[in-house]
């Protein structure tokens, strides 16, 4: 509508917790414009395999889809797939970017498995995740049930048209308990391993490998789990620590290049404060760098990563994984 034209439109679709976006409407208005539409459909290969699941990112009129096959269905780790549908994406020019990023010497076990997971749903297209949408269904059912525990559903987000019902994503701080330390009882005492962990909730995957005794097993788990809190925070404190919102204090002293061949030394993390970040922090979940080179250590960004990192979460790209010291660039 400003007379520019936007190369594409990437949307991440659905997210790691099963929220889809209207992909229908986005591309067609999208493709009034000429404008191609690219998918990150990472957690979606599964998606249209079943008349109960959201309709998949090809099937809503998406140019390019990329999907991480290995996430939900059975091929091997690192293994995906890229889409293509349409006229507006030029093929060729697919084709030469993909030999420009390719290895010459591909794995084969990884194409092998690729053609393997696409067998297996080939078999039986539409009645393949029968039995793993009814053990999602019957575990979301129990789990509603019981208290202190919040299943997120599509009323959650009634703006959204579908969600992934084969993820459950479940609240805590009714219990007084982190998603991390929610995650360490049931992982220690009820051997139940989740797909991903937040500070205050967990996300479970139910998949073609998923058998009722995992269900019971988790139920069961989650049911002691009120008597394993203990209640140690107060409720100004959970709704405190759920008050973090993106980073609008950005500020930048060096560009990436210039703090990568900058001289660094490691300083602790309070003295860190003011100086020029040397090195990459990211706690997963949600996987997104906190700080990055070259970028100035407020007080904001430390707190925050010293209140994920006190309530489990992993800290990737730190020297210093338990947060004791920072890389500073010596300028």
């Amino acid at each position: 509508m400003d007379g520019k034209k936007p190369a594409a439109v990437f949307i991440t679709s659905p997210t790691y917790h099963g929220i889809c976006s209207n992909l229908s409407e986005i591309s067609q208005l999208c493709h009034a414009y000429g404008i191609p539409v690219i998918v990150d459909e990472a957690h979606g290969a599964h998606l249209g395999f079943h008349p109960q699941m959201p309709h998949s990112a090809l099937k809503q009129g998406a140019d390019l889809v990329v999907q991480s096959t290995h996430k939900v269905l059975c091929s091997l780790t690192q293994s995906s797939m890229l889409h293509m549908s349409g006229n507006i994406v030029d093929r060729d020019r697919i084709c030469r970017c993909l030999q420009t990023l390719q290895s010459t010497s591909p794995s084969y076990l990884l194409l092998a498995s690729l053609d393997a997971a696409r067998a297996q749903l080939a078999e039986n297209p539409g009645t393949v995740f029968n039995k793993a949408l009814e053990l999602a269904i019957e575990a979301s059912t129990l789990i509603k049930k019981i208290p202190g525990i919040s299943v997120l559903d599509l009323a959650s987000f009634n703006e959204f048209p579908a969600i992934d019902p084969l993820r459950l994503t479940l609240g805590f701080w009714s219990l007084g308990l982190s998603g991390y330390e929610a995650d360490d009882i049931l992982d220690r005492d009820h051997g139940v391993i989740s797909e991903l962990v937040g500070t205050q909730s967990i996300t479970f995957a139910i998949n073609l490998g998923t058998c009722r005794e995992h269900n019971q097993r988790l139920v069961s788990g989650l049911k002691k789990l009120p008597t394993s809190s203990l209640h140690s925070k107060t409720t100004e404190k959970r709704v405190e620590s759920r008050e973090h919102a993106p980073f609008n204090d950005i500020c930048i002293s060096l560009n990436p290049r210039d703090a990568f061949f900058a001289n660094k030394r490691s300083v602790s993390v309070r003295e860190s404060l003011g100086k020029v970040c040397g090195e990459l922090i990211c706690p997963y979940p949600p996987g997104i760098p906190v700080m990055i080179p070259g970028e100035i250590i407020t007080e904001r960004a430390l707190n925050y990563l010293l209140d994920v990192r006190r309530k489990g979460a992993v800290v990737t790209g730190a020297s210093d994984s338990h947060l004791s010291s920072i890389v500073i660039c010596d300028v």
